[in-house]
């Protein structure tokens, strides 16, 4: 390792990344806007000699590890906040109103940056190169597509990473196959004409359309969809009109749609158009949809996951990772490479994604071990 100090104890290791991850969580950045974590992620990796790579994107720190040539394995980690303001009142809450690590993602650089720091020490006896990915925008703007098409994934044999979750600290949960859903996004306007409301025969009323807009949709899942494959279709946004005595000429909502199944991800789209178009047909408004196809579903490699597990099962207990229907950019790197993203218990009891989300400390040793052991020793 190119450093003239001796080498950190795990406990000095720990309170490190401790320290890191405070730091983070009290400066979170949203997607694409992430310039100081990324300065600072740069600099930690420098301070321990370990060889940044040239990127295009602004925003992400893209390093590697290794001397030797065999396979290249990535190790991935989000780095954009959500949104939120915090509410959790741990002492190092964000210091940044409206924005907050509501999903973790301080976890996750923290637990990188140890593995790195762990496999960094490692470097000569490792029988290949290890590519670091700590990937800006995973909660918006597609940030797994920008480093791909950036290139950080070219020469890349497979990619490994974890999320937290409310599970006991230190549990890793994997599953071989699809563990979450794909997504899709949708938008709909609907057109008529505006009229008093005292006189709804003079107009095409696009409200009206869109009540039934709503229960048709909602029919979709429940009235046409196998009850055996899972899917989900929610609108989260209406729009119409703004005083109470005009029919408005516009109305519009959307949301979205999370699937596990490829079939049925195209069966819904193909479903959602005719029900929308004939419903606006059947009210005289015109429908305008876009449509916007999203991440895929995170899918493991069957081959990769059986040795994830053997090697955790080593310094960890495991469970069996539940399904959902959440989405995950990671997926984005495994329609490429095999690859394995797996769940580690954060003792938390708060849903991710909350204003009131925690996750406690002794998360990063767990997720820095998990990242270095999957390099070393397999």
């Amino acid at each position: 390792m190119s450093t003239n100090h001796k080498p950190l104890s795990k406990k000095q290791l720990e309170e490190t990344l401790i320290q890191y991850r405070h730091h983070f969580h009290e400066y979170p950045e949203l997607a694409n806007r992430e310039f100081k974590t990324t300065e600072t992620i740069k600099a930690i990796l420098t301070k321990w000699g370990i060889k940044l790579l040239p990127t295009n994107l602004k925003t992400g720190v893209f390093a590697e590890i290794g001397t030797n040539d065999g396979p290249t394995v990535a190790l991935r980690a989000d780095i954009d906040a959500l949104p939120i303001q915090e509410e959790s009142g741990v002492p190092f809450s964000s210091k940044v109103p409206g924005v907050m690590h509501a999903c973790g993602h301080d976890t996750h650089i923290a637990s990188l940056l140890g593995g790195a720091y762990l496999l960094k020490q490692l470097e000569a006896s490792l029988p290949g190169k290890v590519r670091l990915l700590f990937q800006l925008s995973e909660e918006d703007k597609e940030g797994a597509l920008q480093v791909i098409n950036d290139g950080q994934l070219k020469g890349v044999n497979a990619i490994i990473g974890f999320h937290n979750t409310p599970q006991p600290i230190g549990h890793v949960g994997l599953r071989s196959g699809i563990t979450t859903g794909a997504i899709d996004k949708f938008k709909v306007t609907l057109t008529g004409v505006g009229t008093h409301a005292s006189a709804p025969q003079n107009g095409e009323d696009p409200i009206a359309a869109l009540g039934y807009e709503i229960t048709e949709l909602q029919s979709l899942i429940s009235r046409e969809l196998d009850p055996f494959k899972a899917a989900v279709l929610s609108i989260t946004h209406l729009s119409a009109g703004n005083t109470w005595n005009v029919i408005p000429s516009y109305a519009f909502f959307e949301g979205t749609v999370r699937t596990a199944d490829k079939n049925v991800r195209q069966e819904i789209k193909d479903r959602f158009f005719k029900i929308v178009n004939y419903t606006a047909l059947a009210h005289n408004v015109k429908a305008d949809i876009n449509w916007y196809a999203g991440d895929p579903s995170v899918d493991n490699d069957p081959t990769l996951t059986k040795i994830v597990k053997d090697e955790t099962a080593k310094f960890a207990p495991i469970y069996v990772q539940e399904q959902q229907l959440g989405s995950d950019d990671f997926s984005c790197y495994q329609d490429i490479i095999p690859g394995v993203y797996a769940n580690i218990g954060n003792g938390g009891q708060v849903s991710l994604h909350n204003s009131h989300f925690t996750a406690s400390d002794h998360l990063l040793i767990v997720g820095a071990t998990f990242l270095k052991k999957m390099l070393s020793d397999f």
